[in-house]
């Protein structure tokens, strides 16, 4: 029997399984709160609540570990990450105006050097690395980790690699290429996959030494694989040099782990967990890959992945008001206050002593926690005064802002992913409804009390009382839920002109009793809803009632990500363009650079050649046994005046497939 583990680390919580790789069935599951201040804790435990699932079981017999996560995923969508240097080669400031890279730059340092190439791959413009060199040395001085991206650096990636060298010379700071991870035209979109890749690298590593720490505690030598946002599997080793590739790994792997637990080839899968939602489509037993690359927080991305509609919005989303004073969920995540006040006992005292207060205050049951240790940086003079107050625990943003203290500090603390708020969320809802009850209901109930005298505006409390506010949220939860779907389903729908109608069509009977609207909207979704995650139980039977659809929540739905990153196998596709910069001229733009020939065929037989090696050692090192290869081709001809054919360019693809090693255990 190969007994395989897998493992998937979520923004809330960390799941374990014990899979029989022969049988396919589930030996046993387990989950455990995510300790992100130290991920070893929740990866650790998870594993080893699985192992004592089968006492007799010897962990040094499994033969594979797999991993999928949210981390990467929640840390874009959330903003948050680790400072990073972007090297833009041949480019100005105008690039940082496209594709959302100024705002995900935010205050990170951008560095343009001279060079770059043409569309045909000749060198537009010579690399000075004198100029470079000193200028590379102060770079690394602010960052963690270094992006570039070339100009036309897909048609010819040389002046990247030579810029990537220089870097690794002069620094020991992790470095990524935009040639390595996207072959497509569109710098700017290329250089915020780079920028997300670097941002994302400490990360990364983090939770890859977490987990290997974990396994050599419980005598493991198995492989380490982790999931791809296209649902495939690398080994750690290669995630470590792409990360911007799990991306979505999270999202993915459930959906390799709905299909596998629902055996349904058609139907929508929906993942709730504490941060986002996260929303594919499967048809004909595949999931629908994004056409332009992953989108996740607002960016579009070049990274092949599951095209997964993902949220802000779960069970631990933070609870505000939109610009018209309305009720919303999201989209970043706050720790419940139900949780925070289980495992810290000044909570409640302070929550009291706000509530016995005679009049509201606007951050009244909002606290801050100190996320995770801080590993380089600075912090300003107003960082420092709260970064030492927290290290002795939770405190309320009350005694934290005490004596007019600016809230920009805080806020600056909670951006780089040092601090996390706490106050009401869904969660807490549905401790007050009684849906839920795992955590501190007595908190839930204060906070709610708390909560809903909070002035909407002047004069006008959020709600009546505690459970009204717990319905309220409940039902905006639900609201917001259907909305993503029906936008996850229809992507070419004006979302902004759309939002009326779905909170007529997706709102409460009672809202839609109370309402004065002369027409009534519904809306009806004709493919299955299989709801998996944590809380699905929780809220998805009104979701899919609202949706007027068939629902299901699978056995094993709750750690459906962690069955999916077992369930899946390793796959790597390379592709390599050919052009034709002049007549007669057939031009190969491989990995390593431009090659010519005076003959169509001969140059598609190198780039045939060049594709199928580099698809093939990709596989091998991402991990794969056994690799299989299928290979394509795509001319693109154009008919000029009726009958005379021109050739536009080719693209020969590779795809190296096959089973991720599994040992046989000590």
């Amino acid at each position: 029997m190969a007994v395989l583990l897998g493992i998937d680390t979520g923004g809330t919580y960390t799941d374990a399984v014990l899979f029989d790789d022969e049988t396919r069935q589930v030996l046993s599951s387990a989950k455990s709160l995510t300790t992100k201040h130290d991920l070893s804790l929740c990866v650790s435990d998870a594993t080893a609540q699985a192992l004592a699932g089968l006492p007799e079981f010897d962990p040094s017999k499994i033969g594979l570990v797999s991993l999928s996560t949210t981390l990467a995923t929640n840390a874009i969508v959330e903003q948050h990450g680790f400072p990073v240097g972007l090297i833009l080669i041949g480019q100005d400031e105008k690039a940082l105006d496209r594709a959302g890279l100024r705002q995900a730059m935010g205050t990170d340092p951008v560095l343009f050097l001279a060079g770059g190439h043409n569309p045909d791959g000749r060198e537009r413009e010579a690399l000075n690395l004198d100029a470079a060199r000193p200028q590379i040395k102060a770079l690394a001085q602010k960052v963690s980790a270094v992006a570039i991206c070339g100009y036309f650096g897909t048609r010819n990636p040389s002046h990247e690699v030579t810029i990537r060298d220089l870097v690794r010379t002069e620094t020991a700071l992790p470095v990524t290429c935009a040639h390595e991870l996207a072959n497509a035209l569109d710098a700017p979109r290329r250089a915020l996959t780079a920028l997300l890749n670097a941002r994302l690298v400490p990360l990364i590593q983090q939770l890859i030494l977490a987990v290997g720490g974990m396994l050599e505690t419980h005598g493991i030598t198995a492989p380490l694989m982790v999931v791809k946002g296209d649902g495939s599997l690398i080994s750690a080793d290669t995630a470590l040099t792409r990360p911007v590739e799990t991306i979505l790994s999270g999202p993915a792997a459930s959906v390799v782990g709905a299909h596998f637990l629902s055996n349904r080839d058609d139907c929508v899968i929906s993942d709730i967990g504490g941060t986002t939602t996260d929303i594919a489509v499967l048809k004909n037993g595949k999931p629908v890959l994004a056409a332009d690359g992953a989108y996740v927080g607002g960016y579009r991305t070049m990274v092949e992945a599951i095209a997964v509609h993902t949220v802000g919005l779960g069970g631990d989303s933070e609870i505000g008001l939109d610009d018209e004073k309305c009720l919303k969920v999201g989209p970043r995540r706050r720790v419940p206050i139900s949780l925070l006040a289980r495992d810290h006992a000044t909570v409640m005292p302070t929550l009291q002593g706000q509530m016995d207060r005679a009049w509201p205050k606007p951050n009244d049951g909002i606290f801050a926690i100190k996320l995770r240790d801080m590993k380089s940086g600075t912090l300003s003079k107003g960082e420092q005064r709260i970064w030492d107050m927290l290290q002795e625990g939770p405190k309320s943003m009350e005694q934290l802002l005490a004596g007019r203290a600016p809230e920009q500090p805080l806020l600056r603390l909670v951006d780089r992913g040092l601090v996390i708020l706490s106050g009401f969320t869904p969660s807490d809802a549905s401790h007050v409804l009684g849906l839920q009850n795992n955590w501190n209901t007595e908190a839930a109930e204060l906070c709610a009390k708390l909560t809903a005298r909070t002035e909407r505006r002047p004069g006008t409390p959020l709600a009546e009382d505690a459970r009204a506010l717990a319905q309220a949220v409940i039902d905006q939860l639900t609201v917001q839920s259907c909305a993503a779907v029906v936008e996850a389903v229809m992507t070419d729908m004006p979302l902004r002109s759309a939002a009326p109608f779905f909170k007529a069509a997706f709102s409460s009977n009672t809202a839609k009793e109370k309402s004065e609207n002369l027409v009534e909207f519904d809306i009806t979704l004709k493919s299955p809803l299989i709801g998996i995650g944590a809380p699905a139980e929780t809220y998805y039977p009104e979701i899919a009632r609202r949706l007027r659809t068939e629902f299901d929540v699978p056995r094993y739905a709750d750690v459906c990500n962690a069955v999916g990153a077992v369930a899946g196998g390793v796959s790597q596709r390379v592709q390599i363009l050919i052009t034709s910069p002049a007549e007669g001229l057939f031009r190969v733009h491989g990995p390593a650079g431009i090659e010519d020939f005076n003959n169509l065929e001969n140059a598609a037989s190198t780039a045939l050649t060049l594709a199928q090696k580099e698809a093939r050692s990709r596989a091998d090192e991402a991990g794969a046994l056994e690799v299989k290869v299928e290979t394509s081709r795509d001319d693109r001809i154009a008919t000029v005046a009726g009958s005379f054919a021109v050739f536009i360019e080719s693209t020969i693809s590779a795809t190296a497939f096959g089973r991720p090693r599994i040992s046989k255990g000590n």
